[in-house]
């Protein structure tokens, strides 16, 4: 800025401070706007258009590094409509949040009298703005000169403004937002400690099952072979190799399952980048970046999607694979734009400033025929092409094998509900603070625990799944694709589980317009955690049934 340069307030939202998504426009409650009309304008980006950013010029003249003595900028006319609507946002506690020069700030409407009889409107904004240099580095706002509602009086709303020199650094400006005390509590550091002992643990034993296990197997395999007919016919079969004619057999339901997988890739490959982004650049500083950056990626990465579901059902004999084209191309954007449709009706009846306009739909609609179908296309293409031949190291036999009675534990439904117990418990205390930064006031900024919890996740996730497989093969079962996509992918149903217990107990959120954002986003996160973790348990465990298979020997 130059001196006497403009300076603009923007009025952004007001809403109850307990419901964080359940905001209006400022100027929803009666208050006045500045005498100041003439503004440069203002263009809100893709990512602030979905999260309801709502900037509305506030009137006020602000100039930089002029100081300004107390002065009324308007009045309200408080007929009886007015006070009960005052009335009714301080007994909500609502408050409102204000943007100079991208920074926010944050103000309370009122407050009641200790018997809640007589209510007050704040009507004195004091600012107080750090510069250093040519630029704003701190803005304070302190709400002052208490006014009792009377109905059909006139308030009259007055600010000031005073400029002080300040040391921050530019770069620093946002710093004095983030919670270091909450986040990297010593909790939060013992967490991550406990999550790796468990991974190292699990890798330990998965490793000993295999080496231990699978070494007397083949030894018995082996000793086998060395028998004459007569003795083998006789010998005791069992085990996993007995299903080496069953194992490749396709799936049931290849279409779905394989746009199952390839959108599972596509939701790691997204949460890797963003997560990589996030720790290079300060995605917090900037309002909807965030959200601008993960939709560019995914409609980016979407050829990640198109190799691994087409070359999948390729492998498995699908024919109809530009059906399966379509169905992995649009599975994740259907299920977010479904539910963002159905919340968006609940916005509108509300009158809400999260009520997504129009032609933001359309923008994301045009995102996804013209961007990620085209892109999921060139995939499907080369994943069919590359690797789509079934080079299985076993022959598929023509008639499957029945399968044999097996103890309860070991059926397929009893593996998937365990399966994701161990997944869940290595990022649960991360699910906490992610929670609490998206529906409580707190900036997410530790991204490098995040890369640590992710990559913890995938561990413990390939390890159990692997061990869930190593079981049902054993007893002679060849049904482990689902099984193992699905042990997996129950960790959703974990996290979900999880998040009804935060909303009774970690929130105090009300109303039907917040309860529904709450359970259907949670709904929206919590599947796309699971297909992501399916994704990652099914490759995992295939490249492990790949090897086991290959080193054993078959007449």
């Amino acid at each position: 800025y130059q001196d006497e340069e403009e300076v603009v307030l923007w009025m952004n939202t007001v809403g109850p401070y307990h419901n964080r998504q359940e905001t209006y426009k400022y100027f929803s409650l009666p208050f006045c706007v500045g005498s100041k009309k003439s503004i440069s304008h203002y263009h809100e980006t893709l990512g602030e258009a979905l999260q309801g950013v709502e900037l509305e010029f506030s009137g006020l003249d602000i100039k930089f590094r002029d100081d300004m003595m107390p002065a009324t900028y308007c009045e309200i006319d408080l007929d009886k409509e007015k006070r009960d609507a005052f009335v009714y946002a301080i007994k909500n506690h609502y408050w409102y949040q204000m943007y100079i020069d991208d920074l926010p700030i944050w103000g309370i409407v009122g407050e009641a009298d200790e018997n809640g009889e007589d209510y007050y409107l704040w009507t004195y904004k004091k600012l107080e703005i750090g510069f250093n240099g040519n630029r704003i580095v701190d803005v304070n706002l302190t709400s002052e000169g208490k006014v009792k509602l009377v109905p059909n009086t006139k308030i009259q709303m007055s600010y000031s403004v005073k400029w002080k020199k300040s040391d921050v650094k530019f770069e620093d400006r946002f710093d004095k937002y983030l919670d270091p005390s909450f986040f990297q509590h010593r909790i939060h550091w013992f967490s991550i400690f406990n999550s790796f002992m468990m991974v190292i643990f699990l890798v330990g034993l998965v490793s000993m099952i295999l080496m231990r296990t699978l070494r007397k197997d083949y030894a018995r395999y082996s000793k086998e072979e060395e028998m004459d007919d007569m003795d083998r016919d006789l010998g005791d079969e069992y085990g996993w190799k007995q299903v080496h004619g069953d194992v490749f057999r396709p799936s049931s339901h290849p279409l779905i399952f394989s746009s199952l997988i390839g959108s599972g890739c596509q939701i790691f490959a997204v949460s890797l980048i963003v997560i990589i982004v996030a720790m290079i650049e300060d995605l917090y500083t900037e309002r909807g970046s965030m959200l601008s950056t993960a939709i560019f990626v995914y409609a980016a990465t979407s050829p990640v999607n198109g190799y691994f579901g087409g070359s999948l059902y390729a492998r498995q004999g699908g024919r109809r694979w530009i059906k399966q084209m379509f169905i992995g191309a649009f599975l994740i954007p259907a299920m977010v734009c479904g539910t963002a449709f159905f919340i968006n009706f609940i916005a509108i009846y509300y009158h809400a400033s999260r009520a997504i306009p129009f032609g933001t739909m359309v923008a994301v609609c045009c995102i996804c025929f013209f961007v990620i179908l085209p892109l999921n296309l060139v995939g499907t293409i080369l994943g069919r092409n590359l690797s789509g031949q079934p080079n299985f190291p076993c022959r598929v036999n023509a008639v499957p094998r029945p399968i044999p009675e097996k103890k309860w534990f070991m059926e397929p439904a009893v593996i998937v509900c365990l399966g994701g117990i161990l997944p869940f418990g290595s990022i649960f205390i991360e699910m906490y603070f992610i929670f609490t930064s998206f529906w409580a006031y707190k900036i997410y900024y530790v991204y490098g625990f995040m890369m640590l919890v992710l990559v913890i996740l995938c561990i413990v996730t390939v390890c159990v799944t692997i061990v869930c497989t190593y079981f049902l093969l054993n007893a002679e079962d060849y049904r482990w694709q689902w099984t193992s996509f699905l042990s997996a992918a129950s960790t959703a149903i974990y996290v979900y589980m999880y998040s009804f217990y935060y909303y009774f107990f970690k929130t105090k959120m009300y109303g039907l317009f917040q309860t529904s954002f709450y359970f259907g986003y949670m709904a929206v996160f919590s599947t796309a955690l699971g297909i992501m973790c399916g994704a990652i348990g099914y490759m995992g465990t295939s490249a492990f049934v790949r090897k086991i298979y290959t080193n054993v020997k078959i007449d």
